[in-house]
């Protein structure tokens, strides 16, 4: 399964009435650690965990505490210092030289601690500030947008204490409260359904994303052929334009090997700007294929990679999926490297050799 939160969160659903649960957070770092403030996990009463709290070091440990916090009810607040010799997680030699503070919170029916809320915010598409009261059994969940699918720029107070996290604390007169972002994974559509597509969806897949893949051919991108596709559709024209509108892709990977299909895809894609947009192929197969779209490289609403993809080497399908969705992610996670720039990088590096 997906350490993602919305897998998370749906095995939680799913278990909610099998099992008693806790919700772990990691609600404040020093130093270096492998996860951050706002890093989530439940553990159920049969030692099940969904989602990590660490790089797998302290995941034993953290589970122990989760039988204390199912018997007494109450919320337990852990601290891990792998700068203290004298510390439990220093011995163990976990080696990342930070402190982590981690909170426990019993989750019950009478006070599912607004996870349902945020269950339903996820799967509609729709972002949200989730507010933890630091060692208290009390959270909410607070929708920051009407509409699903809106993007929704978070704007944290300036905090040096937060060393650059995503997730802040509010410290109102006597209270102490967690928030973060939640946001959606990432809805990444596939343009081709051939053999080639199929690393790429279920790598994809394996990072929690959600997939549709788009192909008018009927010899490809069957349904029995791509089980990890969440949607498929058959046309890449009008209909790809109004999806592409309403349900909130925030990545498009082109790769029919066919410039007719692709250039009909490339066209319905400027309906909107979208953060990643990669084509297969060289530099000058992308200019044919905008001569056949009949559009200039300043009517182009978002920026395309061509050659998709970072340059690490390989030319297998699995090998340009992983080149692929790496460079994709860098982009959605705001990596310093473009994918215009990449592609840049990777066409010179072909050139030279």
């Amino acid at each position: 399964m997906s350490n993602q939160l919305t897998a998370m969160l749906q095995a939680w659903q799913k278990g909610q009435d099998d099992a008693d649960w806790v919700l772990g957070t990691v609600y404040k770092t020093q130093g270096s650690c492998y996860r951050k403030a706002g890093a989530l996990t439940l553990i159920n009463s049969r030692g099940e965990q969904y989602g990590l709290l660490s790089g797998g070091c302290l995941e034993a440990d953290i589970v122990r505490n989760a039988r204390k916090v199912l018997q007494w009810g109450k919320p337990l607040l852990l601290s891990y210092d792998a700068t203290d010799e004298d510390d439990w997680s220093y011995q163990l030699g976990i080696g990342c030289g930070g402190k982590v503070y981690i909170m426990l919170q019993a989750i019950t029916k009478e006070n599912d601690l607004g996870l349902g809320a945020m269950l339903t915010a996820l799967e509609n598409r729709q972002p949200g500030l989730y507010h933890q009261k630091i060692n208290a059994n009390q959270a909410y969940f607070e929708p920051l947008a009407d509409k699903p699918f809106q993007k929704v720029v978070i704007q944290h107070r300036s905090d040096e204490s937060r060393n650059g996290e995503s997730s802040y604390a509010e410290k109102p007169i006597e209270e102490d409260w967690l928030v973060q972002p939640i946001v959606p994974e990432p809805h990444l559509l596939i343009v081709g359904g051939g053999v080639d597509a199929k690393p790429l969806v279920n790598m994809a897949k394996e990072m929690g994303w959600k997939i549709t893949l788009a192909d008018p051919r009927a010899s490809h991108a069957r349904a029995k052929n791509f089980p990890n596709a969440d949607m498929i559709l058959d046309d890449v024209g009008e209909p790809l334009s109004e999806y592409l509108l309403n349900q909130g892709v925030d990545a498009m990977v082109i790769m029919s090997h066919s410039m007719e299909i692709d250039a009909k895809a490339l066209k319905s894609a400027q309906v909107k700007a979208i953060d990643y947009v990669a084509m297969l192929g060289p530099k000058h197969r992308f200019q044919e294929v905008l001569g056949i779209a009949t559009l200039k490289p300043s009517q182009l609403v978002s920026k395309v990679a061509s050659p998709a993809g970072f340059d690490i080497g390989g030319q297998l399908p699995e090998s340009i999926a992983l080149s692929i969705l790496a460079q994709c992610h860098s982009v959605l996670h705001h990596s310093n490297v473009s994918q215009s720039e990449q592609s840049e990088q990777n066409e010179e590096t072909r050139i030279a050799s």
